[in-house]
């Protein structure tokens, strides 16, 4: 039987029932939905937008030509559902009881499914302090994940081997693209179906369009040894690609600038050519990170010598092609490194201490000096374990997030009055998760995307979904 079955004809995609009680002059509109009566006003139904089943409804209404209850064969329960979704611009706790298929079937018929998409995924959702594991999404295959990429609606596209594996916002399998690569090391969503993906021993920057399971195109070095030129890291601006390369014999690297629409060269940047034992111009950058407020691109990679761990961080502005602050790390060198623009800090867990420290933004082109927000002694005091080691750092809005083993740290700001002095910031520290999301394997990747946070970790062929308690469906 058609969704909108009926004895008389149809109109506007739903029948009449003989019973008069809707009247062209109120605000209140009596809905018949599979039996079951629900009642609304005319003012909701306008939030669902134009050109839906409910826009209809309304428009009925306006021209005065239901004055019966309407009649629509669909589930009564997903209807309230999406008349709650309306209503308020999120699904109600009810939801959870249903399968998200069931409600974008619902929500596709009903004309809305562009709402139901943004409830499920608003960035403006996402509440770090109420996080716990919600989902696990499952991978075929024996590889652990090596890398992931989040988009802004929250859709994840996850490196698995030879393999890349994407989950559309609902957190449906879209699609399964087996590369050429051995393994993928690097990966950026540079739309929600394309891709940019890169590995340390395979040449190359390919462009992969995963709807259509193609390579679009390959992005290469051309080194002065001539040799293949593998992809240390990426990184994105709004008009630009960066792609850190090193040589094949790894006796040189380089960041390479594309245009981000045409995937042309537009510049070259921190041209190193290793000589002798210069550890300096031998580490590559492993982590490009763009800062909006300064308009440059923070490149940053370590080296493990004789004498320990060593790096360097450098604020490159593009247009010149000139390193406007180096910031040398010799001391408790970083594991992992990260930028944030809305605190206006860099952040850094320390490979020997194992503590997150940051310098502050506002003080640009000082000596660099960090601030450990953690045990200070551990910093200075080089005990030959390296507590750091594997360590992950992101920042995500005015968030600090820690991957330290298999726990999860989430340091955030305390405002102090109006107070501008930089030596006056204070961050807290919190463990993320429930009694029962504590611990496990050591962390390897967290991405962020629409409301959701994405975890991987050391031997589970598997990716965790973090979202908030309140708001996840």
């Amino acid at each position: 039987m058609p969704p909108f079955s009926q004895s008389g004809p149809i109109s506007n995609g739903f029948t009449h029932n003989n019973k008069k009680i809707n009247h062209p002059s109120t605000n209140i509109i009596t809905i018949d939905v599979g039996g079951q009566l629900f009642q609304t006003t005319k003012q909701t139904l306008t939030l669902a937008g134009s050109e839906t089943l409910f826009s209809k409804l309304f428009d009925s209404y306006e021209h005065n030509s239901i004055n019966n209850i309407p009649f629509i064969d669909r589930d009564p329960e997903l209807f309230s559902i999406l008349l709650s979704l309306l209503r308020t611009g999120n699904l109600p706790s009810k939801a959870k009881a249903f399968d998200i298929q069931d409600i974008i079937f619902e929500a596709i018929f009903y004309g809305i499914s562009d709402l139901l998409f943004q409830s499920q995924s608003n960035p403006s959702q996402f509440e770090p302090f109420d996080l716990e594991k919600s989902v696990i999404l499952p991978l075929n295959g024996r590889d652990s994940p090596s890398a992931i990429a989040t988009t802004p609606n929250g859709s994840v596209h996850v490196s698995h081997g030879s393999t890349i594996t994407s989950f559309d916002w609902s957190l449906q399998r879209k699609s399964t693209t087996l590369t050429s690569f051995i393994a993928i090391d690097s990966l950026l969503a540079l739309s929600p179906n394309v891709v940019a993906a890169g590995a340390t021993d395979f040449s190359g920057l390919q462009i992969l369009d995963l709807d259509l399971g193609v390579v679009k195109q390959t992005l290469n070095w051309e080194n002065a040894t001539k040799s293949s030129s593998t992809v240390q890291a990426i990184g994105i601006s709004p008009e630009s690609l960066f792609t850190s390369f090193e040589s094949g014999r790894r006796n040189s690297n380089s960041i390479m600038v594309y245009d981000l629409n045409s995937f042309k060269v537009v510049s070259e940047i921190a041209h190193n050519e290793i000589f002798g034992a210069d550890l300096d111009s031998a580490i590559p950058s492993t982590k490009l990170n763009w800062v909006p407020s300064l308009n440059l691109l923070m490149a940053s990679g370590s080296h493990s010598g004789p004498s320990g761990v060593s790096g360097n961080i450098k604020f490159w502005d593009v247009r010149s092609g000139n390193a406007v602050w180096e910031i040398k790390e010799t001391v408790d060198c970083f594991s992992d490194i990260a930028v944030s623009d809305t605190l206006s800090a860099v952040f850094k867990i320390g490979i020997n201490s194992g503590e997150v420290s940051y310098i502050d933004l506002r003080n640009f082109g000082s000596d660099g000096s960090w601030v450990c927000l953690g045990d200070t002694r551990k910093v200075k005091v080089n005990n030959g374990k390296k507590e750091g080691f594997g360590c992950k750092i992101e920042t995500h809005g005015n968030q600090v997030f820690c991957g330290k083993q298999g726990k999860l740290e989430l340091w955030s700001e305390v405002l102090m009055g109006s107070s501008n002095n930089v030596k006056d910031r204070i961050f807290r520290k919190n463990m993320l998760g429930r009694v029962k999301d504590l611990g496990g394997n050591r962390i390897t990747n967290m991405g962020f995307g629409g409301n959701k946070m994405f975890v991987t970790r050391k031997d589970q062929q598997c990716v965790e979904v973090w979202q908030s308690s309140v708001r996840r469906f």
